[in-house]
């Protein structure tokens, strides 16, 4: 499996996210949790992402049983802080993600002491005396304490060893930025905010982690399901989305399944070809799960390079894979393979001379590869976090 830099860190360029161990949206069984694990051990996988949310500690629990037993060098594993657990007064009902929890439930706690809390409470759980990784987990309405407190507390703890990488992470791409710029972090994880579907991170983020050198661990790559199985009931962001996006997302299916890819396969390698992105991280709930993510990233398959544009509802090159104007050359179209690029030189000669078709459809889709091929010469892309 391809590796990657984070900071001081050699990380494998796919990641087990462990949201769904802790029976996010369902319940998950001691024993598929574990050949979970065990499945993307042996498929290669050396880094981990968990959180006391994730599952309200059932997840750090799980993964820590497996991780123990191994060489505590052959791995990276990150957690968060931000909540602490505690069991309320009265009983707790069952949550709204998260099934077949115990009775503990978070408690937001961005200070400096909540922090070292929080830490000594992960290690306990996870049987582990480090972990190499601690982000501040969605301090979206508590900025001023995560600054104050939280990030305080994660530089001392990277200055004196106990971690070696800090960071955030988030559902949001607006306030990462503006702690790149206050903070010295070394990465953020990013759930949903750079998918085929939602590019928010792009214009903003992205360039400022490339000039930073800060990483980006990208979460939510189907965007909680819907890029995964794209039908009625599907989830976006954790909710049913609505008919909206599935329609969309049935359209992008459409058009990879013209091009004889799986929109899963776009999915993924849109997401990791991006030169910004670290780590692709996965969640699985079972084995199949982790070979089936494993398999969409090696699938050769057409990525859809500005398929689903945010810029202009009239951009051509959202429907035909690729777009000049606004700049997703970057994020390329894959074609089995092989991948193009746009020089500068041919950026200039195409805004000259824009390929002519109205942007509606797969036959938009169809007559741009058209162009490209006329245009542009293929070179082959390494694929993955390559930073």
């Amino acid at each position: 499996m391809k590796r990657a830099r984070l900071g001081s860190l050699d990380v494998t360029s796919i990641g087990l996210g462990s949201a769904p161990l802790g029976g996010l949206f369902s319940p998950v069984s001691d024993a598929d949790a574990e050949a979970t694990v065990a499945r993307a051990w042996s498929a290669g996988i050396r880094f981990f992402d968990t959180a006391p949310l994730y599952g309200f500690g059932l997840a750090e629990r799980r993964l820590g049983a497996f991780l123990r037993q191994q060489q505590r060098e052959s791995y990276a594993i990150s957690t968060k802080v931000g909540r602490l657990l505690r069991a309320p007064d009265s009983g707790a009902a069952e949550d709204e993600h998260y099934k077949g929890t115990s009775r503990e439930r978070p408690v937001f706690d961005f200070s400096y002491d909540g922090v070292m809390r929080s830490v000594e409470e992960s290690l306990a759980r996870l049987g582990l005396d480090r972990v190499d990784v601690l982000l501040a987990h969605d301090p979206d309405d508590h900025y001023d304490d995560a600054v104050s407190g939280a990030f305080r507390a994660l530089q001392r703890l990277r200055s004196d060893g106990t971690v070696k990488a800090i960071g955030a992470g988030m559902n949001q791409s607006e306030m990462p930025v503006r702690f790149a710029e206050t903070v010295p972090v070394d990465c953020f994880l990013l759930a949903g905010r750079y998918t085929l579907l939602d590019q928010g991170a792009l214009d903003a983020l992205f360039p400022v982690c490339k000039t930073k050198n800060i990483g980006i661990l990208l979460g939510g790559i189907y965007n909680s399901g819907i890029l995964a199985n794209p039908q009625t009931g599907a989830k976006f962001n954790y909710q049913d989305a609505d008919a909206a996006l599935v329609a969309r997302a049935l359209a992008l299916d459409e058009l990879c399944r013209k091009h004889g890819t799986e929109l899963k396969a776009a999915a993924l390698q849109f997401c990791m070809a991006h030169p910004a992105v670290t780590v692709a991280v996965m969640g699985a709930r079972n084995a199949g799960e982790v070979a089936d993510n494993i398999a969409m990233s090696e699938s050769a398959g057409v990525v859809l390079a500005g398929a689903a544009c945010a810029k202009s509802r009239r951009c051509a090159g959202a429907a035909a894979g690729w777009c000049v104007d606004h700049d997703h050359r970057r994020a390329s179209a894959f074609l089995g393979s092989r991948t193009r690029r746009l020089s500068l030189d041919e950026r200039a000669r195409a805004r000259a001379d824009p390929p002519r078709f109205r942007p509606r459809g797969s036959r938009a889709a169809v007559e741009g590869e058209r162009h490209r091929r006329e245009h542009r010469r293929a070179v082959p892309l390494r694929a993955g976090g390559d930073r």
